[in-house]
């Protein structure tokens, strides 16, 4: 089906503060609220860099503390990293590096045709897919927060192949839902 880069970003374009932090977009509330569920049911497999992976591990799986919690998704997970992370025991994780086209196809092969893959960050990563013409649809979510600098949403100038915008939706007064299809350059 289609390969997926589902994320929020601030009004300025940044998906997390220079440190990493999203604590700037969980004060806004949930930006998620109504798409999230019908979005992971069609998601087969996961894609991230390293840094939104130990972002995942400290804030939401927490190992090693009292308030450690499981792995949150059920979907295999491919991680981009070129240095020796920690695995989540139970978690169906995958760490690879390199070209995202051979990832890409041995998670097509894993999973099938009938699931989308969803690329949850970081805007570098996407940009690979992007770059390698393997990216089908921008889902962002446009907080009302400004940042002024972090970390881009995603660090390419791109004006072909097109991005068509498909759908805008208002998601109460702090976010708004943009759905974007991104043509595969040939």
């Amino acid at each position: 089906m289609k390969t997926q880069y589902y994320t929020a970003t601030s009004l300025d374009g940044y998906i997390a503060t220079a440190d990493d932090s999203l604590a700037w977009l969980f004060k806004l509330g949930d930006p998620t609220e109504p798409s999230y569920e019908p979005f992971i049911a069609e998601v087969g497999a996961l894609v991230m860099g390293s840094a939104t992976y130990e972002w995942i591990l400290r804030h939401m799986v927490k190992s090693g503390t009292a308030d450690s919690q499981p792995w949150p998704y059920q979907q295999p997970c491919w991680v981009f990293t070129s240095r020796e992370l920690p695995a989540v025991t139970g978690a169906d994780i995958r760490f690879v590096r390199g070209d995202v086209r051979p990832v890409h196809a041995a998670i097509r092969a894993a999973i099938g045709n009938d699931a989308n893959i969803w690329i949850m960050g970081g805007g570098e990563l996407v940009g690979q897919f992007h770059d390698a013409g393997l990216l089908d649809e921008l889902i962002v979510t446009i907080c009302s927060a400004l940042l002024g600098e972090g970390k881009p949403l995603l660090p390419r100038c791109i004006t072909f192949p097109d991005i068509r915008l498909t759908s805008v939706r208002q998601i109460g007064a702090q976010f708004a839902e943009l759905r974007y299809d991104v043509s595969r350059s040939s």
